[in-house]
């Protein structure tokens, strides 16, 4: 089936039509939105940008509120027309990283810029322009029919930057308000071809510290060595027990709980497009990392990875010194896959630690939950096909991307499956200087969320 043809049968032409005599007006208003800024670190301009989405929301017919949370306040809108219709969640954040450094921005990080069809501005990728996309999604069908095809809530939350800390709390105490089937998430860059991409999960994480010591003090290496006991070398042999030169992580029991993944989701993988000798070009790498074996996917995806992010003791600076350091410290992380979760982590890692290095001490950090929405899902063909509608291209289905979001609020807090939908180009820079959106990306969104709307007005039935 052809995008023309299935935008036919949704009834999408019209709503497509709208989109395109609107342009320049909703460009206007993007443009406008990202001059806000809203930096969550740094509690800067949250409430006014929160009180911007409550009323952008209001005036399309949503009940609309801001609820307040430990942290920076929710912006929760609902919009029903059929209890018997599918309910769609769309979720986004507002807030934003902050611009530093500034001196690296060719233009003013809030006061958006457009330079080569692109607008640059703090925030418009990441996600500012990614979830306006999605109201103007919304609006488009109400201006053209009057009504949505389906049951829609919008959730725009102001932590996603600083590591959602307050949203797993803000859904178990709001269940009853949030009653949908399945949540879609407009965030994210598109994949290097610029091919659109359907999300289904993401790794978790668990950072952790890892602190030896040996004297109360830096040593004299000539004067004490042989007989002070190294920080560092009681860190390099307990970091070598945990990872053998074959890339197995030998940590005892933390594969227990690890999910197989299911033979869709490794089709899926398999058949994503990859141009090894571009990406190890760019990384400036001649191989991968151990186990050589394992197929590039299934490494970021299907596997729990321990990370050494660094290690510090002793002198670095320049020449050599002749000491013995007191402590030293290795920063960790784990990547996690279904259905492990940051206590077992944590606590295979100090049992690890007990059995091969009892005076190290393990600091545990917080860590975020991985998560899984399987590619059998009803809701995938439903995507597809809006994408399909829109783009003209089939998605590429991504069972489990390699880094990490708070989608678990969603699969294993509020309990319906979780889709990642990008609209931002795969350069965006989002989290640097000169972060930027293509504008044909932003009508891109616009039109995606539309086509997702329509197509879920028919139902589940009609897509499987």
């Amino acid at each position: 089936m052809t995008s023309q043809t299935s935008s036919a049968i949704l009834g999408l032409d019209p709503v497509f039509a709208h989109i395109d005599a609107n342009r320049q007006p909703f460009l206007d208003r993007l443009l406008d939105y990202v001059r806000h800024p809203s930096i969550s670190a740094q509690n800067i301009g949250m409430r006014e940008v929160a009180g911007m989405l409550v009323d952008m929301l209001a005036k399309l017919g949503m009940s609309s509120e801001i609820i307040e949370t430990t942290g920076h306040p929710v912006v929760l809108g609902r919009y029903e027309i059929d209890p018997a219709k599918p309910t769609v969640m769309l979720y986004g954040h507002y807030d934003v990283q902050p611009p530093d450094p500034l001196a690296e921005w060719v233009s003013p990080p809030f006061e958006p810029t457009i330079r080569d069809g692109r607008i640059y501005a703090r925030g418009i990728g990441d996600s500012k322009g990614q979830h306006f996309a999605q109201i103007l999604a919304l609006e488009s069908h109400l201006a053209v029919h009057g009504t949505l095809p389906c049951n829609v809530v919008v959730l725009l939350e102001g932590e996603e930057e600083i590591g959602s800390p307050s949203l797993a709390g803000f859904i178990r105490d709001n269940i009853e308000k949030l009653k949908v089937d399945f949540m879609v998430a407009a965030d994210g860059p598109l994949h290097e071809s610029g091919l659109p991409t359907i999300i289904l999960g993401v790794r978790g994480i668990v950072p952790f510290d890892l602190v030896a010591r040996g004297a109360n003090r830096d040593t004299h290496s000539g004067i004490y060595g042989g007989v002070v006991p190294n920080p560092l070398w009681k860190l390099v042999h307990l970091l070598a027990s945990m990872k053998t030169p074959e890339g197995l992580i030998t940590i005892e029991g933390l594969h227990d709980p690890v999910v197989p993944p299911t033979a869709a989701a490794r089709e899926s993988a398999a058949g994503l497009p990859l141009d090894m000798d571009a990406y190890m070009a760019d990384l400036g790498i001649s191989e991968f990392d151990e186990p050589k074996a394992r197929p590039f996917f299934d490494r970021l995806m299907f596997h729990p990875t321990l990370t050494i992010a660094g290690i510090h003791g002793g002198y670095g600076g320049e020449g050599s010194k002749s000491v013995i350091p007191g402590e030293a410290i290795a920063k960790c992380e784990i990547r996690m896959v279904d259905a492990m979760t940051p206590e077992q982590v944590l606590d295979r890692v100090e049992a690890h630690v007990k059995r091969h290095a009892p005076g190290v001490e393990l600091v545990r950090r917080h860590g975020m939950l991985p998560s899984r929405t399987p590619v059998e899902s009803p809701y995938t063909a439903v995507i597809r096909r809006a994408v399909v509608a829109a783009r003209g291209v089939e998605p590429l289905l991504i069972p489990m991307a390699g880094g990490t979001n708070p989608s678990y609020v969603f699969t294993k807090v509020l309990g319906v499956p979780a889709f990642t939908l990008p609209y931002a180009n795969a350069d965006e820079h989002n989290h640097a200087p000169n972060e930027n959106l293509k504008i044909s990306c932003f009508y891109d969104g616009i039109r995606t969320g539309a086509a997702l709307l329509a197509t879920l007005g028919l139902g589940v039935e009609s897509h499987e």
